[in-house]
């Protein structure tokens, strides 16, 4: 799917279909893709802002320009130019937006000299942009207010661009996620306690819940970017509640799509060694609450009688490993959690063993895509082929395999490939070469078809034409003997211009022919 509104709608149409063809049956539900949501959410929140103009117009003002670069580079003795902006994945553009702050001031420069006619104008929308930028004192303010909100994000994407089952963490980063973002507008005694699903009914547009604009947290970054005199207390204040505001559409946004509205998210976090150990009863409990579910929605084999047979086979696990040195010391990241339930459940527990294997089966979201996306920006650069890159994620994909590159296997047929790699690359080369040919000879066979195609159409207009001619001339000739005087003179006049038409016609029509031959000589030669 290709985005959260087309996985809802695809989902409750899906689930209604399913309903009537299995007797009510229902799926367990998890929501859209939290990635996707995340990303989203973030762009939504700088919308307002011409963050993205700027960021591209850096980029595009040197992009593939070397006069510039070398007029930016003389002026400013810095080679360091503005890193490309990733439109589709805003959170990609952190070192964008870092690279932006570092080349600001000499950025600057070149605008003051281009304006004092030092440099040429580039006299681009580009730099139309920057030179408006450039008159914003708070514009570092809002990259760095930018950069706090990024850095919010990262960890949490760059943790879950992953293919490990990691749904059971997914409502506690989440939910820290967001009270972050609360944490930075919001009074903190509506944040104490407060549930994951209350966290999803919050009111953030509320002003009653925000604290006063001066005491929001915006990043050190923008409260230590002192503009100038030209800024009053005034416009500091409105840009602080241009901040609120960005939050505020951001937890928004996050609340519209969220995992967390979706009860199998809350529920499934018992999953979690952390929290078998911290406080089994609450496991428990939860426990219960998808095991009803699964009965609810008939999807559990055996009915109420095969849930309280899992709730009883839960108990006793908790009981029996809960509280082992094994639960306490299990990192997520670190420990795939399928793996260590697996080694942890033994023969007694045959149903819970096959139910949580079904619940680690629930997907956190397009982890893959999201990771394809950022492998790809890491391998690509300027000039680069669609099979370069498809080559380089196959190189990267094995070596994740792996588990390293020291861990990759110098087997024989790798290192003959290797040795073989320039022999190859010239292969390529030759065969890239015999298929331009193949091409180019097949464009000009294309085009002497057309140009035969269209003389054979000038070749039927032209017989036509003189057939008409000469029926006209042979017409008035007839009706001229009739006549006497003036008017048969006429007539034999206008027979003898049709006729000398027709002769000029006709020896048109020859050439044509002939060319016509000609081209057709050309055409089986190249076959």
């Amino acid at each position: 799917m290709d985005g959260p509104n087309m996985n809802v709608k695809f989902l409750n149409d899906f689930q209604q279909e399913h309903a009537e063809i299995h007797a009510g049956r229902q799926l367990i539900s998890v929501g859209s893709c939290g990635l996707h949501t995340l990303h989203n959410s973030f762009k939504s929140g700088f919308s307002a802002w011409t963050v993205e103009k700027l960021l591209r117009a850096m980029h595009f003002l040197f992009h593939n320009v070397p006069a510039r670069r070398e007029d930016f580079t003389k002026l400013t003795s810095s080679s360091l130019f503005p890193l490309a902006f990733c439109g589709h994945r805003w959170v990609e553009n952190l070192p964008v937006a870092e690279r932006a702050i570092e080349v600001w001031p000499k950025l600057k420069e070149y605008v003051a000299a281009v304006l004092r006619k030092e440099l040429s104008n580039p006299r681009t929308s580009s730099f139309d942009t920057i030179e408006a930028a450039s008159k914003d004192p708070l514009i570092l303010a809002k990259l760095h207010f930018f950069l706090a909100i990024s850095r919010t994000f990262c960890p949490f994407l760059t943790k879950y661009q992953t293919d490990e089952p990691v749904l059971p963490f997914l409502c506690k980063d989440l939910t820290e996620l967001m009270k972050s973002l609360a944490r930075r507008f919001i009074k903190r005694e509506l944040l104490q306690n407060i549930t994951p699903f209350k966290l999803t009914k919050l009111d953030p547009d509320d002003q009653k819940n925000h604290v006063s604009a001066c005491h929001a947290d915006i990043g050190l970054g923008a409260e230590s970017s002192k503009p100038d005199n030209s800024v009053g207390e005034l416009s500091a204040l409105e840009f602080r509640r241009d901040c609120i505001t960005a939050l505020s559409r951001m937890m928004k946004k996050i609340q519209e799509k969220s995992p967390l509205k979706y009860p199998a998210v809350r529920e499934i976090a018992f999953l979690d060694p952390s929290n078998m150990t911290r406080d089994p009863e609450w496991c428990k409990g939860k426990m219960k609450s998808l095991v009803q579910r699964f009965v609810q929605d008939r999807q559990l084999t055996g009915g109420v009688s095969a849930g309280d047979a899992l709730v009883q086979q839960f108990d006793s696990f908790l009981s029996q490993h809960g509280k082992s040195l094994k639960f306490h010391s299990f990192k997520p990241m670190d420990q795939q959690l399928d793996v260590f339930l697996h080694e942890t459940l033994d023969q007694d527990y045959p149903e819970l063993r096959s139910f949580f294997q079904r619940l680690l089966l629930l997907s956190h979201g397009q982890s893959t895509v999201e990771r394809g996306f950022s492998i790809n920006r890491e391998v690509e650069t300027c000039n680069i082929t669609e099979k370069t890159v498809e080559a380089q994620r196959l190189v990267c994909d094995h070596v994740r395999a792996c588990g390293g590159v020291l861990k990759v296997s110098l087997t024989k047929e790798l290192l003959a490939s290797v040795a073989s790699a320039r022999t190859k690359y010239r292969m390529y080369l030759d065969e890239e070469r015999r298929e331009r040919e193949v091409a180019m000879r097949g464009l000009k066979r294309k085009a002497l078809e057309d140009e035969l195609e269209v003389m054979r159409k000038k070749k039927a207009v032209l017989t036509e034409v003189c057939a008409s001619l000469q029926k006209d001339a042979d017409d008035l000739a007839e009706k001229a003997e009739s006549k006497a005087g003036t008017l048969m003179a006429q007539m034999i006049t206008k027979s003898n211009t049709l006729r000398r038409r027709h002769k000029d016609k006709c020896l048109e029509l020859k050439n044509v022919e002939r060319e016509l031959e000609q081209k057709g000589k050309e055409l089986r030669h190249m076959q």
